[in-house]
Parts: C-alpha cells; structure tokens; sequence
C-alpha cells in the first residue's frame, strides 16, 4: 500500500566508529582474518596509522541508535488523524541525513542515489534490510549493461574518493568484506587524499561481466609526488538486481591478493653510501656487493630511515617486502673510499675473463706513493671475499722479501748463485725452467725465478725466522691491518726443519697470503716504503717498526724491471713504459693445475692478481694484472 514503509532498521550504524560486528569476520578472499575489523582482502593493521581529515565516520547517524525503538509503522492518512500515532523523530533525522547523502551525490555527478541511500539506511544490497549479505543473486540475471557498469562504477569511485566507506562498501557483492579493506587501506596507508577516475572499458576475470578500469592517485603529507596506478573493476548483480562492483582484493590494488597486505612501512636502508674517491657510486659492481654494506658512517654521522608504501606477504617478491611507493627515500652519510670506478670496472672484467673456466681468481691494485685502495675484484661471486679474505701460498711471488732478506745478508744482485737443476734440503727441489745454469747471478736467479738458487742461497745465509722477521719490519707483513672492512693478514709461520725454511723461501709450504698483501709488496718495493693499504682515509693505519733499506729497495727494483723486461714476466708487460717492474709466481698444488700469481707496478700504481688452477704467473694473473696496468699505470 501507498502508505507502508519497510522497516526503518539501522542498528549496525549506531554509534559507528568504523565497522558493526560482521566486519569482525576473519577469512575472506583466503586471507588471514584479524580481530576487529582488519585482515580482510590481504590487509594487516600496523600502530601508528590514523584516519586522514575527511575519512572519519558519518557520526550524524550515531543519534539515531537510542531512538530506533520508537518507531511506529503508519500510513499515509495518519497525519489527518489527530489519535494517530505519531511520525518517529527518528524516521525524520534519517530521512535528514539522507537528504544529505543525495545532495552530496548530486554534486558529485547525480549517479546512483538510491543505492548510495539504500546503503546508508540499511536497505542495502541483500536487499532484506542487512547489509552484512555477503552474496549475490542467487537466481540467475542477466549481467548489468555496459551502461549501469559505467553508472554503478561512478557512484562507487565518487564514495571512496570522498571516504565515505560505508557507502563504497554497500554498492559491492560483498560490503562488510569491501568496508574492512578499504578502511584497512586508509589506515595501514593513509592517504592525505583520493582520487579516483574512470579510464574506460576493460577486460574482466569473467567474459559475461561488465569490466571498467580506473586510476587511483593518492597524495601523501610531506611528499611531493603522488602515487599513482591502474586498476579494474568488475560488475555482477545484487539479490535485488542492483548493478554492483565484484569485491576482489585487486580493487586496492592490481598486485594485492590473498595472503599479500599493503601498508607504509620503514625502508631498509644502507648504514652509510660509499661512493669511489671521485664521488661515483660504486652498487653496480659485483665484487663490492659484499663489502660496501661494511662501510660504517664516519663519527658522528646517522642513517635517515626511509618510509614506502610496501606490498608483503607470500608471492610478492618472495619474504622480501616490495616498494610500491617511496615517500622518505632514505638517506645515509656518504663515504669516499679510496676505489677508483674506472679501473674497478677494469679489475673486475680482468677477473671475470680469467675465471671463465671455473677458476678461482682476485686482483687488487694499490696506489703506492699512498698505500690507497685503488680496485679489488674476485670471484666467483657470493663466496668470501678471497681478495683481501683468502690465504694461500704466493709462490715466487715471495722472492721479492726472500731477496730483500739476502741483500741485507750480504749478497749482491751480481753475487754468483747458481741455478741447479735440482737441490735438496733434503727434500729435492726443481726449477720450472729445466737445466743447470751455474753462472746465473741473484739477479738472474730472480728474473727466471729460479727456486734451487734461492732455496740454497737462503739456507746458507738466513736463519731461521729472517724471512717473517723481514717481511714484518719493512713489508708490514703480518701486521694487524684495519682497512675499513675485515681482511686477513699475512701468515709467515717460523720453519721449524730446513725442509719447511726451503718452502718459505720459495713462497710455498705454510706461508698464508693474498691479493691485498702481494700488492702492498709490489707497493712497497716501488716506493721504497711500507704503507698500508686502506679502503677508506680514515681508517687506522698500522707502521712498521723499521724501514726498507734504500739501497736495497733500488736493487729490488732493479730486478723487478728485468723480470719484466727479459725474465719470466715480459709476456704480459709487453708494450708497457714507464717505470715498471714484476714478479712471478707459479704454485704447485698437489697433483693439481698450479695456481697462477702475479706482482707488478707501473709508475704510481701496483697490481698483485691470483688465479687458482690459472698455471704459469705469466699466463692467467700476468694477463689479468698487465689489464689494469695498462688501464691505470702511468709511465
């Protein structure tokens, strides 16, 4: 009849304060339910989020609750009818308020006002007077036009945008479910505002159902850019045939889905931002991947946490969280560190090229004049740092202290030591260069590496411990090293037989060292003193007790030219000028290929390289050092 009115019901809006009791549920859409009103659709509550100006509830139906009961159902003579009951106070504030609802959407664009007042009034989408109806038609519909999509669509893009949740939540298939979400967004991600626009048709999950897509822009206290993204809407019918968005996570956003939550959360950021000597950023190289989250900030200085809209949960990105937007890009002191980016770049395709096979390679070049860090490079990568970590016997690379240990005994760089094809302490020793050459002099015996010259040389004239007293108190060898990240020193064990003191000499048996080490030798030869390497100008370096003698110094560079010139090592350092000199070293391993090493310095620059399993000094470290050589060097 004209005059019957449906039950005027709205208890699940008294005193709202953001969700009634159905929106506690937990489950929807797969997703970890919460207590309250969050974990629908993949969100997860987090403190320190609060509602934004203009998103609070609509607290003028709060008055409504104590007067509910009131309510008398009449017709449309009563009010002729002066011992009729009389109309509700209540039924006039709610039709007042939703007056209002109408005028808001008329100033929006005059879409869909009865369903917007249908939600609102609790004559919602079940079409039973509940809103909580999770489901739609039971019998089926045609699917809604194109049209009512489009009408539907506006209606509910114009209430999100304004905040007004409960009414963007009524016009889905799934408002309490719909309600929770899109509170829960506007809390974990608290946007200052929201606007959404249609961007025309799209396509939909289902062929039959209707599908539009839109673009959010979300604008954010304190950040000058707005986060923008697409996203699609779906379209199906209600109980009572009302076109209605399908409630999906993907409506927040495309890449939100069960078991995922979107929320503003603390960045990860670097402890400090190391940059090369020149202020170049140095993230792109792979060798630095391990040691640049090393570098602390100077003293005195502090990180700045950024903060982003972050994607979590399974599927998104693995257990790493997923920037989806920055708002505070973080920020971190910057260091400069002694590494040049160009000849990094050098050193680390020199290395790449000599571990092709599956060789174990590093490389590390020094300034000597400063003892600065100019490269380093090894692989393979995601091990240990075997530049400045590793330890292993150098070879002849560690004739250079050996010889410097017998000029300071005495023998001269012409001092007759003849190179025997084989000698024993007792145990036998050979040269790799097979022969007797009785005239070779310590000069020779050096540039073609000679190991019987050296081992019976060094046991005639060095006492046990010279070698490590030698390569401590003038090459800095064995000295405790602060770089700016953790490295390992040099080990020179005392010989404790004439066997292992025969080792040593050579560079074999119990000797422990690496890349950062052979060049601070190749370094300190050079420049005639020890200086240590570092990686950073502030970092704490050690001196040695005593002093390369000069005149030792000059005939150490003496026969350092000449293995570079006329010795073992004129392969590689073909074609370079300048003030040069090198070393070589070739490794026995036990059966194995031998491990392949290399020292040298051109001008103000000095290189060690190591190649495991790499053969001849002059063939795989040779090659890889003389790259960063004749990129660096200067004659």
């Amino acid at each position: 009849m004209s005059g019957e009115r449906k039950n005027d019901r709205h208890d699940e809006y008294d005193g709202y304060d953001g969700y009634d009791e159905g929106a506690r549920r937990s489950g929807h859409d797969g997703v970890e339910g919460q207590d309250g009103p969050h974990g629908h659709d993949g969100f997860h509550r987090q403190d320190g989020f609060h509602r934004q100006d203009g998103y609070g509830p609509h607290q003028e139906y709060d008055e409504l609750a104590d007067d509910d009961a009131g309510y008398v159902p009449f017709d449309e003579d009563e009010e002729d009818d002066p011992g009729a009951p009389r109309r509700s106070t209540t039924r006039r504030i709610v039709m007042v308020a939703a007056g209002g609802v109408f005028a808001a959407l008329l100033a929006v664009g005059g879409y869909g006002a009865y369903n917007v007042l249908n939600a609102v009034t609790d004559n919602g989408p079940s079409g039973g007077g509940h809103q909580g109806s999770e489901t739609v038609a039971k019998a089926p519909q045609d699917p809604p036009t194109a049209e009512q999509a489009e009408a539907a669509a506006k209606e509910f893009l114009a209430a999100w945008s304004r905040g007004d949740i409960a009414a963007a939540s009524g016009l889905t298939d799934r408002p309490e479910t719909a309600r929770a979400a899109l509170t829960t967004f506007q809390e974990q991600v608290g946007p200052r505002s929201l606007a959404l626009t249609g961007t025309g048709r799209a396509q939909a999950d289902t062929p039959s159902e209707p599908a539009l897509g839109f673009r959010v822009k979300a604008e954010f206290e304190g950040t000058p850019e707005a986060w923008e993204y697409d996203s699609v809407l779906s379209f199906v019918r209600s109980q009572d045939g009302r076109p209605v968005v399908r409630w999906k996570p993907s409506v927040v956003h495309p890449q939100l889905a069960p078991g995922r939550t979107i929320a503003v959360k603390a960045l990860t950021n670097a402890v400090s931002k190391p940059t090369d000597r020149k202020g170049r950023p140095l993230d792109a190289f792979p060798s630095l991947r391990g040691v640049l989250p090393q570098i602390t900030p100077p003293d005195g200085a502090t990180a700045v946490t950024g903060r982003a809209v972050v994607l979590s949960g399974a599927g998104a990105g693995g257990s790493e969280p997923e920037p989806l937007f920055v708002l505070t890009p973080p920020s971190a002191p910057q260091v400069k560190l002694t590494l040049d980016a160009d000849l990094q770049q050098v050193a680390e395709e020199a290395v790449k090229q000599q571990s092709a096979n599956g060789n174990p390679a590093s490389l590390v070049a020094v300034q000597p004049s400063t003892g600065n860090i100019l490269a380093m490079a090894y692989a393979p990568q995601g091990g240990f740092n075997r530049a400045i970590a590793g330890g292993q016997a150098p070879g002849s690379t560690m004739k250079v202290i050996t010889a410097a240990a017998l000029l300071e005994a005495g023998v001269s760089p012409d001092t007759v030591v003849p190179c025997k094809a084989t000698t024993n302490s007792p145990r036998a020793w050979h040269n790799d260069e097979p022969g007797d050459f009785p005239s070779y002099t310590l000069a020779d015996d050096f540039s073609h590496s000679c190991n019987t010259g050296f081992i019976d040389k060094g046991l005639e004239k060095l006492q046990p411990g010279t070698l490590g007293a030698v390569a401590r108190e003038q090459f800095g060898l064995g000295l405790e090293w602060h770089i700016g990240v953790p490295s390992r020193d040099v080990t020179i064990p005392p010989p404790g037989n004439k066997d292992e003191a025969a080792a040593s000499y050579i560079g074999q048996g119990r000797i422990q060292a690496n890349s950062l080490a052979m060049a601070s030798v190749a370094a300190t030869v050079q420049s005639g003193t020890f200086r240590q390497p570092v990686l950073r100008e502030d970092a704490k370096r050690v001196t040695t007790p005593g002093k390369l003698p000069a005149d030792v110094a000059r005939d150490l560079r003496a026969m350092m030219s000449k293995t570079a010139t006329q010795g073992t090592a004129r392969t590689p350092m073909a074609g370079l000028s300048g003030q040069i000199g090198a070393k070589t070293g070739t490794v026995e391993a036990g059966g194995q290929a031998n491990n392949s090493w290399f020292i040298a310095y051109r001008g103000d620059l000095a290189v060690a390289a190591e190649v495991e399993g790499g053969g001849h000094g002059f063939s795989a470290a040779g090659v890889a050092a003389a790259q960063v050589l004749k990129a660096g060097g200067k004659g």
